[in-house]
C-alpha cells in the first residue's frame, strides 16, 4: 500500500484517478479548494482535503505532503486570468515541489500536457500563451529539482472509455482519453522506470504498462 496525494483532487482526470489507486490498496488524499466537492471526492474512494494551493505556504504544503508516499500534481487555475493562471501551475506547483522535499517525499508525478516546452510556440497574443508559460517553467523547475520525478504529457483530452492502450512514440499530438489518462498515473506511481522520464502520449495500440517501460 501507498499512501498518494493528488493536488486538483476534484479534476476530471483526479476523480477517475483516485478509484484505481484506491481499488489496488492505495491510501488517497485528494486537495480540493471547494468543501463542496469532498462527497464527490470520498465516493470516488479518497480522503477529501480542503487547502487552498493558491495561497498557503511552503510550510503548510509540506505538513500535508508529509506522511505520503507520492505526489500528484493535476491542479490548475483552468485557464482565464493569467495571473492566476501563473499563481496556480506555476508557483504553487512549484512550492509543492519544495514542500515535498522538505516532507521527505522524494516520489512526484507532474500531469503536463503533449506540448508543454520552453519553445511551445503559442503566441503572446494567445489566450493559451499563460498556461503555455507556467507549464513549460514549472515542468522545467521539476526537471531540475532532484526529486524522483516524472512529467506526464497527455494530448488533447477527452471523455471517452479506458482502452488501457497509448502510444509514446507519436511526434505529433492527438487525443487521449481522461480514462487512460487516469491508468496512465496509476501505472508510473508504481513503474521505477518512469523517474527521470517525460512521457508525452496520445492514444494507441500499445498497453500502457509496456508502453511506459518502452
Amino acid at each position: 500500500m501507498a499512501r498518494i496525494v493528488i493536488f486538483g483532487g476534484h479534476g476530471k482526470v483526479a476523480l477517475l484517478l483516485a478509484p484505481l489507486l484506491s481499488a489496488r490498496g492505495d491510501d488517497v488524499t485528494a486537495v480540493i479548494r471547494n468543501p463542496d466537492h469532498a462527497e464527490d471526492v470520498r465516493a470516488a474512494g479518497a480522503q477529501p482535503v480542503v487547502f487552498d494551493v493558491e495561497h498557503r505556504d511552503r510550510a503548510a504544503t509540506a505538513a500535508l505532503i508529509s506522511g505520503h508516499d507520492a505526489v500528484v500534481w493535476s491542479a490548475g487555475a483552468g485557464g482565464g486570468d493569467p495571473a492566476r493562471t501563473r499563481a496556480v501551475d506555476l508557483d504553487a506547483a512549484v512550492r509543492s515541489m519544495d514542500a515535498a522535499a522538505d516532507a521527505g517525499v522524494r516520489r512526484y508525478v507532474m500531469v503536463s500536457y503533449f506540448g508543454a516546452s520552453p519553445d511551445h510556440g503559442i503566441p503572446a497574443d494567445n489566450p493559451f500563451h499563460a498556461y503555455a508559460e507556467a507549464k513549460a517553467a514549472a515542468d522545467e523547475r521539476l526537471r531540475a529539482s532532484g526529486l524522483d520525478w516524472t512529467v506526464l504529457g497527455p494530448s488533447r483530452l477527452t471523455l471517452g472509455e479506458a482502452t488501457g492502450r497509448i502510444d509514446v512514440a507519436a511526434s505529433e499530438s492527438g487525443e487521449v482519453s481522461r480514462a487512460d489518462v487516469a491508468q496512465v498515473i496509476a501505472e508510473t506511481l508504481r513503474a521505477d522506470s518512469t523517474i527521470g522520464r517525460t512521457v508525452r502520449f496520445n492514444a494507441g495500440d500499445q498497453p500502457i504498462a509496456d508502453a511506459l517501460q518502452s
